[in-house]
């Protein structure tokens, strides 16, 4: 992504696409991730897809690895399974309307439905500035992007980018990032530390609001270019690029390699069964150095666990930088809405942000030595109850003859090398009752993937960094986590304005796959060579999940 300077107190950057490449998510959807090996085949008609036909695309050992953690051939994975309807396991749901990612887990019980509402009840209501008479809400800001989960993850969904020059930014977010220029700093990164190396005015998050008397770090903007691709046949898909502007800064001008990535709000659906994958499940499928040959590497994220001090897995995030769901919640409750935790007791201000320092806060004291906070243990565990219960909704149309025969291209084309199909779930000692031991459909391998120059972000100067610099944990510009895409056909029935990638380029599935590059740039080359059919089957799918 590229940014560029423009007037004194203006900052714009524009996201940059090269001749080849153009997409990026959906085959891993969504995001950012990689594809894997996709080439289009014409037999896909009858939706039939034998095992060499399913293994042929992705390596061999590749191969092994999914049916290892699937419990099943790639025959059974690659065809209509009847258990695949329900993507969630047990925990799934039926609904089909705006409120499908919204419900709680179908397995829950009644002596535990209590805890979801009342975590339902702080994500959705709005947290006020201090001090208030609603002492178990306040302590908002002093600076912020938001004042309730709800408004990021609108109806639980996935957010996107301004539409407009005068939209509000509620659900995109701007993440921070200096170079190491320290020989501790970089030694730090390289053994995940620390997160990265934060500005050391605007810090880790532009923050584009703040309370009355404190001035938001700036606002942010969008514009659109069109970006038209042709497809072998002829036909056009019409792509836009974002240019982001970041105008009225609060705290002087930004260093020219500041390292800047947009992000839109995740969907929350399936957090709880994601966060049950075993480590070792994931580390098994990273492929680093790419000794199988296949062009896609793979890695694993290692993260700075704040709650116990060591370095753990990553798995949560556009860049896997969070280790759990609690951690995920009290550092979005910390960055997103300036509010304090056990896990994150200090305010989101710099220390050149003397008015933010000096604000109110809605701190309450928490006795046993613990610090003074604004989120409770108790409204922590309510939130993350409530995040680890929302429900996956079951595939629609699974055994049409479109959707089956789109399936055998995304498998004929190697998509599921990245999008790891099937897991079994393990039984473990904690009270994840309703996650114990499902058997669930996420397409996600949750590793890191180099996307391509196109999706990476840039600096503000509007350059590619460098790919030995690390902006989250082991993470570099131009990878992304392979997001899950259960629940991905029902986004936009969630919400219309729902869009798709890290900064909510795409507004269809078609166009987030063919921002792809980087790992998946063979792939979607191959993508491009689909006719009409074969790009409405891929599209069925896709909207099946």
């Amino acid at each position: 992504m590229s940014f560029t300077p423009a007037k004194p107190s203006a900052v714009f950057f524009s996201v940059l696409s090269s001749k080849n490449s153009m997409y990026k998510l959906t085959l891993m959807l969504i995001s950012t991730v990689a594809l894997s090996a996709c080439q289009p085949t014409d037999k896909a008609s009858n939706g039939v897809t034998n095992h060499e036909e399913a293994t042929q695309a992705v390596a061999p050992k590749r191969v092994e690895t999914i049916e290892a953690l699937a419990g099943v051939p790639m025959t059974q994975l690659a065809t209509f399974d009847p258990q695949e309807i329900k993507q969630g396991g047990d925990t799934g749901i039926s609904i089909t309307s705006s409120e499908s990612y919204s419900k709680p887990s179908s397995n829950l019980t009644a002596s535990r439905k209590g805890d979801f509402f009342i975590g339902n009840a702080f994500f959705k209501q709005p947290w006020v500035v201090a001090p208030a008479s609603t002492d178990s809400r306040d302590g908002l800001g002093a600076l912020f992007n938001v004042a309730a989960c709800q408004s990021c993850h609108i109806k639980d969904g996935r957010g996107h980018a301004p539409m407009t020059s005068d939209d509000d930014a509620d659900s995109l977010l701007i993440r921070l990032a200096m170079p190491a220029t320290t020989d501790k700093e970089r030694e730090q990164l390289k053994n995940s530390l620390i997160e990265k190396v934060v500005h050391p005015v605007y810090g880790g998050q532009l923050q584009d609001r703040g309370i009355q008397g404190v001035p938001a770090e700036a606002r942010i903007s969008v514009q659109w270019t069109d970006k038209p691709v042709t497809f072998t046949d002829g036909h056009v898909e019409t792509l836009r690029a974002p240019t982001f502007h970041l105008t009225n800064l609060g705290y002087g001008d930004f260093d020219e390699t500041l390292m800047v990535s947009p992000r839109v709000a995740l969907p929350m659906i399936g957090l709880g069964l994601l966060e049950q994958i075993p480590d070792d499940d994931i580390k098994k499928q990273a492929d680093s150095m790419d000794q199988d040959g296949d062009g896609i590497y793979g890695k694993f994220n290692l993260a700075m666990d704040p709650q116990t001090g060591k370095v753990a897995l990553g798995r949560f995030g556009w860049k896997a930088g969070q280790t759990k769901l609690l951690t995920q919640n009290q550092s979005a409750f910390n960055e997103d809405m300036g509010l304090t935790s056990n896990i994150r007791p200090h305010e989101s201000c710099m220390p050149a942000q003397t008015a933010c320092l000096n604000a109110p806060t809605g701190a309450d004291e928490q006795g046993n030595g613990k610090p003074p906070v604004e989120v409770n243990d108790e409204v922590a565990r309510f939130v993350e109850f409530y995040t680890r219960n929302l429900a996956v909704p079951h595939r629609r149309n699974a055994d049409d003859a479109l959707v089956l025969a789109g399936k055998k291209r995304f498998y004929d084309m190697g998509c599921h090398s990245c999008h790891t199909p099937r897991y079994q779930l393990p039984k473990t000692p904690d009270d994840h009752l309703e996650q114990h031991g499902q058997v669930i459909y996420p397409y996600t391998d949750l590793l890191l993937h180099d996307m391509g120059d196109d999706l990476a972000d840039r600096t503000i100067a509007g350059k590619l960094p460098s790919k030995d610099l690390q902006v989250e944990f082991l993470a570099n510009s131009y990878e992304w986590r392979t997001p899950a895409l259960w629940g991905i056909g029902l986004a936009q029935t969630v919400d219309p304005q729902a869009t798709f990638l890290h900064d909510g380029r795409a507004r269809t599935l078609m166009e987030a796959v063919l921002w792809h590059g980087g790992e998946a740039e063979k792939q979607k080359q191959n993508v491009l060579q689909l006719d009409k059919q074969g790009r409405a089957e891929l599209t069925a799918f896709l909207q099946s999940l």
